[in-house]
């Protein structure tokens, strides 16, 4: 059964990370109703269909704090939020719940640490190809930004 978990867990496993080049940052780069969502892209797993890892940074700058609900994938399936916590003296992937969003303080989603999991990412989703995410808010707003689909061995 192990085994079976091993190729979603590598897509989200911690890497060496390197920084953007600024053009795709400046590009990759969208705000509205105070949230600001900078950085993001798609990791595909090593395996075709295995889920993809997705990662953004976030800071809002709404008066009212809200939370982070849901992020959607165009071309995937179901997705989920997910952060690593100690379990049984090991560090282990788990469900994340909402998270909270307020003024002043950045929200990173980056390997090992908050991320997304894209499952069954289709055919549209490959290397150089962007993808549409929708994050949505529990105020109801919603924001789609185009981050670019990466490879497994790219910079994350």
């Amino acid at each position: 059964m192990a085994a079976l978990a091993l190729p979603a867990l590598v897509a989200c496993a911690p890497d060496a990370e390197a920084p953007i080049e600024a053009d795709a940052a400046k590009e990759a780069t969208s705000e509205s109703a105070g949230l600001t969502v900078s950085n993001p892209r798609v990791v595909l797993a090593p395996v075709s269909g295995n889920p993809a890892a997705v990662y953004f940074d976030l800071s809002y700058s709404g008066s009212a704090p809200v939370t982070l609900t849901g992020v959607a994938v165009e071309g995937a399936g179901m997705t989920m939020i997910h952060d690593y916590a100690e379990s049984a003296g090991k560090m282990a992937m788990t469900m994340a719940g909402p998270v909270s969003l307020a003024e002043g303080t950045p929200v990173t989603f980056a390997p090992g640490g908050l991320h997304v999991m894209a499952m069954d990412p289709g055919s549209d989703l490959k290397p150089g190809a962007m993808a549409k995410v929708t994050l949505t808010l529990s105020d109801g707003t919603t924001q789609t930004v185009e981050a670019p689909v990466r490879a497994a061995g790219e910079d994350r």
